[in-house]
């Protein structure tokens, strides 16, 4: 067993430690699919923010929207990613690691902080799965974004083979 294997703490015990629930996994919005396995990477489609504080989010951030909401609306966002991996996963446990982030901030042409917006699902990320979920990412501001939604985020996991495919992998070498 790996060093990173033994050192890896349960995203799934993390989330009740956290009392983190997630919402119901998202229906795509057109013609796609939540997400696509290749080999050991699993390439999930962008998402956006659920209803927050009471807010059900359209706008551009440094107009509508101020650089805290964006973060909550970034977090929310990760959360529906993270829903959309458990579905496809069964487990957030198989989550090997979060390898890479793509965030789009719907902001005007003068706000710059996109990268504090996003912080806000790389935050979780690193709180759900500790060092596993440390990522390579891009935070990019846009001019606009499906349904005027502030923040979407897509990302692309890493994931553990499924119980049982090791070892017939090994048996075929």
């Amino acid at each position: 067993m790996s060093a990173q294997k033994r050192t890896a703490v349960s995203a799934e015990k993390r989330l009740r430690e956290l009392g983190i629930e997630l919402p119901q996994t998202p229906p795509p919005v057109a013609n796609y699919v939540n997400a696509v396995r290749s080999g050991n990477l699993l390439f999930l489609s962008g998402k956006g923010p659920s209803t927050v504080d009471g807010l059900r989010p359209a706008g551009k951030l440094g107009r509508e929207f101020n650089l805290e909401q964006g973060y909550k609306f970034a977090r929310s966002t990760g959360l529906a990613l993270l829903a959309v991996m458990r579905a496809e996963l069964g487990s957030l446990d198989r989550v090997k690691r979060v390898v890479k982030l793509l965030g789009m901030v719907n902001a005007v042409p003068e706000f710059t902080d996109q990268p504090k917006v996003i912080n806000g699902c790389s935050d979780l990320m690193v709180e759900v799965f500790g060092e596993r979920g440390r990522h390579a990412r891009s935070a990019v501001g846009m001019g606009s974004l499906p349904n005027g939604i502030p923040v979407e985020i897509e990302a692309v996991i890493e994931v553990e083979p499924a119980p049982g495919k090791k070892r017939a992998a090994k048996r075929r070498r």
